[in-house]
């Protein structure tokens, strides 16, 4: 079976850094991973590598059997490739349905310019309903109206995760969903990804482990740019040398 994304050992140096070292990883369609290591490990920059933000120094990368190591990042959104980032990434300046709609205008394999949206009925109720219907799974709906710099730290981080469902993404890429955010928030967003995960392949990046070991159905630890650990989440988080790196050498 074709792996939906399949990355073969990647590598990226920033001058003597190495950030990701001879990563190796395989995601199949419809499955939940979870990428977890200390601070500065390489997970960020290893979904820069997936996403296209970064290009690797070594390695290949492919998304549903081709290779795209050189496909640029907005190129793989339309491929069917979403993320989101460490930092809320969303447009303060306008309203909660402008972003997603800008979004959607952005990155649509159509090439629909904002001119045409506006004056073609049959693409812009495809495009809005698309929208809505992001809005409505992440309990949004009520403030699409609202100025975007009015809404919590917890609802833009909701609004952005809202933005890479309403592309129909085959893979959402979730950089630490739940930084930032209060128990209430935290646990409005698992419930969310929770009720979402079918629609699509998952890979999250989380520093808070305890509350995602029973969203994911495979864990890959990283430290110092390898892996170091993969498999159950049972399994990865008994591994002595995942112990080792979190908590230091047991005697």
């Amino acid at each position: 079976m074709t792996a939906l994304i399949h990355a073969e050992e990647l590598t990226k140096r920033f001058d003597g850094l190495v950030a990701v070292n001879q990563v190796s990883l395989r995601l199949e369609e419809g499955e939940v991973l979870g990428i977890i290591g200390p601070n500065g490990s390489g997970k960020t920059t290893l979904f820069n590598l997936l996403s296209g933000y970064f290009p690797p120094c070594e390695g290949a990368i492919f998304f549903a059997g081709k290779n795209v190591t050189e496909v640029p990042a907005h190129q793989r959104v339309k491929m069917g490739m979403a993320r989101t980032f460490q930092l809320v990434s969303v447009f303060d300046s306008l309203k909660v349905w402008e972003n997603l709609v800008l979004s959607n205008l952005r990155t649509k394999k159509v090439k629909e310019s904002p001119l045409g949206f506006f004056f073609s009925a049959a693409r812009k109720k495809a495009t809005l309903q698309s929208c809505q219907d992001a809005l409505d799974l992440v309990g949004l709906a009520s403030k699409a109206e609202t100025p975007t710099y009015e809404l919590s730290y917890g609802d833009k981080r909701m609004l952005e995760i809202a933005i890479g469902i309403s592309l129909n993404p085959r893979i959402l890429l979730l950089d630490e969903p739940l930084a930032g955010l209060s128990d209430h928030e935290i646990g409005s967003v698992l419930e969310m990804i929770n009720r979402v995960k079918e629609s699509f392949s998952l890979v999250v990046i989380e520093h808070k482990i305890s509350k995602i070991v029973d969203l994911v159905q495979k864990l890959i630890v990283m430290n110092e740019g390898k892996i170091i650990s993969e498999g159950s989440a049972e399994n990865c988080l008994g591994d002595p040398k995942v112990r080792e790196c979190y908590w230091g050498k047991e005697e």
